[in-house]
């Protein structure tokens, strides 16, 4: 019997928490690459884009060579080719007007053969290939938020070397460059999964698996002196008793709250173990059961 968060007949809420120590998590390239924040809160930042970054290239090593999990948003890739592919695939003609099912066909074949298409869906009308529509995929992600203002801190570094031969000639040693780091975050990610669009792009338990598999080992795949020490903390999975669902979703992602240990201290947190989280899973909705994978 398939476990309760990885049955794809039904659907699913999740609450991810992680954290970042001396670090950055998601730099703002239109702000000199300094860690995102709320203007207004100064809270801590991190995009659903860079969170599926991460999950496409960590599923991908974790399935280890099965072809049903390629990636479509590949570096290095250009989509055109692969969209061509699945006309090539399903025996339709690259020049030729195709019909609404023959597109559909194509859009299996490819939902078949990317997993990130099957669980966060595509656009399919670039460039010279015949429109192949959108693909809504099933799971959702939001942005990651901390729980706390962050600091983010700006640091001047040098190196020994030059960049122009030039700069050497005339007696220069050093250049001067500068990272950004977050001292401390602790950040909160809500994500949705959606039943009915899973039926419609193939979903099976091991998707499901995998995604977990990678939220949890994500960031050990992908280290980086920039991004500091970035770690999974908690991922909690409502699971519902079908497809439609037993609850709206805020009412079970707002059970798992985060509070400071010792409130009255004026010290900012600095690590995972500043903070106590709390699970209320007392008088679950009916039919509802909540899955802890990380805790």
């Amino acid at each position: 019997m398939t476990e309760p968060h990885l049955n794809p007949e039904v659907r699913h809420d999740i609450v991810y928490l992680f954290d970042v120590t001396d670090g950055n998590p998601n730099g703002d390239p239109d702000a000199g690459n300094r860690p995102r924040t709320d203007d207004e809160t100064g809270q801590g930042l991190v995009t659903d884009v860079a969170l599926k970054r991460k999950i496409r290239d960590t599923i991908a090593l974790a399935a280890d060579g099965d072809p049903r999990y390629g990636i479509f948003v590949e570096a290095g890739h250009a989509l055109n080719p692969r969209l061509e592919a699945s006309y090539t695939a399903t025996g339709l003609t690259l020049d030729a007007k195709i019909t609404a099912e023959q597109a559909a066909q194509a859009r299996a074949w490819l939902c078949d053969r990317y997993v990130d298409i099957r669980l966060f869906g595509a656009v399919m009308s670039v460039g010279k290939t015949r429109p192949l529509g959108q693909v809504r995929g099933p799971v959702q992600v939001g942005m990651a938020r901390s729980i706390d203002p962050t600091a983010p801190a700006d640091h001047a570094i040098t190196r020994v070397t030059q960049t122009r031969q030039d700069d050497i000639d005339k007696g220069e040693t050093t250049e001067m460059g500068g990272k950004w780091t977050v001292p401390y975050a602790l950040y909160k990610v809500e994500m949705y999964y959606s039943a009915t669009r899973a039926a419609q792009t193939g979903v099976r338990p091991r998707d499901l698996e995998l995604l977990y598999t990678s939220l949890e080992m994500m960031f050990d795949h992908d280290r980086s002196a920039t991004r500091g020490t970035l770690a999974p903390r908690g991922l909690y999975v409502f699971n519902h008793p079908n497809t439609f669902g037993a609850a709206p979703a805020h009412t079970l992602t707002e059970r798992i709250k985060l509070s400071h240990l010792n409130p009255q201290t004026a010290t900012p947190p600095r690590t995972f173990g500043d903070y106590v989280v709390n699970i209320d899973d007392t008088d679950l909705p009916d039919g509802i059961t909540l899955t802890k994978l990380i805790s």
